[in-house]
């Protein structure tokens, strides 16, 4: 990790007149203060994991005629790293993972994919948790791993988008849980800037997104987070953020940071969700500016959405050559 030092100012210069005027004091003129402690300040750029997904992927398959550009265009760049019951105990996936980056002072994204119920009306990613009570010990370990280094963390991707097929109780009960998420982060992670999903800009109306943020508890934590896993550009998800800021700011007093998915938008979106055709690899990883924290790769490019469109017998997270040649193309 970065380890910042805070410089001495300068001290004024007084100076007094020989014939007994008051004195002054002059300003330094150059005064030095560090930066303020982020997660973006606290590194030196975003965490390309060499075991990344693609990276793994290219190291198995090196006589592959695709493993060069694949390496080359995906694995090579800074992708989110994704954590649910396949990660085995969290706590330990979790540090080794955020410890790996902070040792190459580095900044990692991680992904908390474990809600019970987990697309629960789409069904191509369904799983989670058994319980709620299992999701809080998963969640709060979670954040307790990651602990005072820096970390960028997406919460829980559609959870609050996918409520068409629940009753009631079961959002409620979801809410809950997801607050419970914001509160761990906020209290366990104090470098971490932490995103609650908020869906795409084609899927709910803006003032029913910042209506659920808010039940959810947004406010507790960075922001939220567009476009994860889908195919929307950039400038689509920053007026989609702008809309939902505006119904916060009206509603609930308060606006919010938030980070968009570029992974695979350099096309845009034709209507499709699930594996479509013609999509290609969007801005990688970088900063933002203004409300925007952050253009990132969340989803894998390569990994398929699902039994569906050019990858239909591909489950939902399995990586693929012929995904990602269709992503590097653009076709």
């Amino acid at each position: 990790m970065r380890r910042l030092l805070l410089l001495p100012l300068t001290a004024g210069v007084i100076l007094s007149s020989v014939a007994g005027a008051s004195a002054s004091v002059a300003a330094a003129p150059h005064a030095s203060y560090p930066p303020p402690r982020t997660p973006v300040t606290l590194t030196s750029g975003f965490f390309a994991d060499p075991d990344s997904v693609p990276a793994t992927w290219v190291r198995a398959n090196r006589t592959n005629p695709s493993a060069t550009r694949i390496q080359s265009a995906i694995g090579s760049k800074p992708i989110a790293k994704w954590f649910g019951a396949w990660s085995g105990t969290i706590g330990t996936a979790v540090g080794s993972f955020v410890g790996r980056a902070d040792n190459a002072d580095k900044l990692p994204v991680l992904v908390a994919y474990n809600l019970p119920g987990r697309d629960a009306c789409g069904g191509h990613s369904a799983g989670g948790a058994d319980t709620a009570a299992a999701y809080d010990t998963w969640i709060s370990a979670f954040a307790s791993a990651i602990g005072t280094r820096p970390a960028i963390v997406v919460i829980e991707p559609d959870s609050l988008g996918d409520f068409g097929c629940m009753t009631p109780d079961q959002i409620a009960a979801r809410n809950g849980m997801l607050n419970f998420a914001a509160r761990q982060f906020h209290d366990r992670a104090p470098n971490t800037w932490a995103y609650l999903d908020a869906g795409n800009a084609g899927w709910i109306d803006a003032a029913t997104m910042a209506d659920r943020l808010n039940q959810a508890g947004v406010a507790n934590v960075r922001g939220f987070s567009l476009n994860v896993s889908n195919y929307y550009t950039t400038a689509q998800s920053t007026a989609y953020a702008a809309a939902v800021n505006s119904a916060l700011s009206a509603k609930y007093g308060y606006t919010k940071q938030f980070v968009a998915d570029t992974s695979r938008n350099g096309n845009g979106s034709n209507g499709e969700w699930c594996n479509p055709a013609g999509r290609k690899l969007g801005t990688p990883a970088q900063v933002g500016t203004g409300s925007n924290d952050m253009l990132l790769w969340i989803k894998t490019p390569g990994a398929s959405d699902g039994l569906c469109g050019i990858a239909p017998t591909t489950p939902a997270g399995t990586f693929t050559a012929d995904i990602a040649n269709h992503l590097i193309s653009g076709v």
